[in-house]
């Protein structure tokens, strides 16, 4: 796209905004109006999510302490408060001019059917699946973070484990805590003659327990992406989701996105009943994992979606579980749980070997070398196909795609979700500006920038693309 303004000598300045949109669709608004019904959603969850406006002064924090506010995220200036109290608490905000957004927090569980009663299988045959096998993994590099049930770093899979960092307390105790250390184990267990071998053994390992009650929350994922994120460019691993779209869950995954952050994701296990949306797999900018059996099949658990970016096995999948959940601590488990991780190993592993890559590269590099399974290119099934390590690490890199995420004008204004926003193209010493960028219809359904325009002046924008695409001007 080129942008051309005429010169001016004039001191002010005038803001200019360029939509570029996939589908015909205007930008998403924020700030709704409070109403009593958004109040009585509360009472569903035991916890709702309260996010402060920008610049809230000390009061509106005393408040939100006095209510048993807890901060899950600074960059979010997100806190959560019990319902009942924040049912009190909402109100009094939203008259001070000091509220943002408010939900109740989501339900999440892990998008994995769980492990089955079959032995540990003695041959990983999905490394072969994907091409693991046919090449040498690196050294410790870009670090990949587990955001699930605890890491249990007395499993002999992890214990001594070098490279490995427990973001916050792990806890394993329960029926359900055992998805975490199985997540970990298909993506980093170490080649140390035990077991199982993870497809990047080595990689910088960190893990965020984001159920220490046992059960899943988003307010819990949310501490996880941001803790993870603002450690700075990693590959973030999301085994779980839920039906229902979090506003907050969505912003942690745009504020990670924007700090370098690569987001993996399992697609869920609705396939038998009815394909239901599942978040945040079904989010934009986050890389959507389905599963295949043994036979590159995609399995029949396994959710269809249009989002779905990538597929990966997810069937007779031995992993190491925790000893108090199995004697011997190993069994054979079947879920796009075990599928994303093998996707987000392989992006760090990936991203370790081409580190002059973004976050961008690399999830486009997965997508188009990967391998094509049923109706030729994308379907909801599989999206563009197998992961194919080896392809993926020697095929030529894509263009990156540049400020992303600016999806929205809140996304690229000075006081908006990123703040300080993003610079204009143009400037008062160049008025001329030209950008390369990719659109898609699920992933990245619009492109917003901000121009220089000097007053007076007129802006002429024009766009070349190989599909159907809408030009706004604001």
């Amino acid at each position: 796209m080129r942008v051309f303004a005429s010169r001016c000598g004039a001191a002010l300045l005038a803001a200019g905004l360029i939509v570029v949109t996939a589908p015909p669709a205007g930008a998403a608004g924020r700030g709704a109006p409070l109403i009593p019904r958004e109040l009585d959603s509360l009472g569903r969850s035991p916890g709702t999510l309260v996010q402060l406006r920008r610049g809230a002064g000390r009061e509106a924090l005393r408040q939100v302490r006095a209510a048993g506010g807890v901060p899950v995220s600074r960059g979010l200036r997100l806190w959560h408060v019990p319902s009942t109290r924040a049912r009190l608490l909402v109100p009094r905000l939203a008259l001070a001019g000091a509220l943002g957004e408010f939900e109740p927090e989501r339900p999440r569980s892990r998008g994995g059917t769980g492990p089955g009663a079959d032995p540990l299988l003695v041959e990983q045959h999905w490394l072969a699946r994907v091409g693991a096998d046919r090449v040498e993994p690196p050294g410790p590099g870009v670090p990949v973070t587990v955001i699930d049930s605890g890491l249990d770093l007395e499993h002999p899979e992890f214990a001594g484990r070098p490279d490995t960092q427990a973001l916050n307390a792990q806890t394993v105790a329960g029926g359900r805590e055992f998805h975490g250390t199985a997540v970990a184990s298909i993506l980093a267990a170490p080649s140390n003659g035990l077991g199982v071998v993870g497809i990047y053994p080595r990689a910088r390992l960190r893990s965020w327990d984001a159920s220490p009650s046992g059960l899943f929350s988003s307010r819990d994922v949310i501490e996880g992406i941001d803790a993870a994120s603002a450690l700075g460019t990693g590959v973030i691993n999301l085994s779980l989701g839920g039906r229902s779209r979090s506003r907050f869950e969505e912003e942690a995954i745009l504020l990670a996105v924007a700090r370098g952050s690569l987001v993996v994701a399992a697609a869920g296990n609705d396939g038998r009943n009815g394909n239901p949306r599942n978040f945040p797999a079904d989010l934009p900018h986050v890389l959507t994992v389905a599963s295949t059996d043994p036979l590159d099949r995609v399995s029949g658990f396994s959710t269809r979606d249009a989002g779905t970016d990538l597929a990966a096995p997810g069937e007779e999948i031995p992993v190491a579980v925790p000893l108090s959940y199995a004697p011997d601590g190993y069994v054979s488990a079947n879920g796009t749980s075990f599928s994303a991780p093998i996707v987000a190993g392989a992006a760090a592993w990936l991203w370790t070997q081409r580190q002059q890559l973004d976050a961008t590269q690399v999830a486009e590099l997965l997508r188009r070398s990967a391998r094509d399974l049923g109706p030729s290119g994308r379907d909801p099934a599989s999206g563009f196909g197998l992961l194919d390590l080896p392809h993926a690490l020697s095929a030529p890199a894509p263009p990156a795609d540049p400020l992303e995420p600016n999806d929205d004008i809140d996304h690229v204004r000075p006081g908006g979700l990123l703040e300080p926003g993003r610079q204009p193209l143009t400037a008062p010493a160049s008025l001329r500006a030209a950008i390369s960028a990719r659109l898609d219809t699920v992933e990245d359904p619009r492109d917003a920038y901000k121009v220089y325009v000097p007053p007076g002046r007129r802006v002429d924008a024009s766009l070349r693309s190989r599909g159907a695409l809408v030009l706004e001007l604001w």
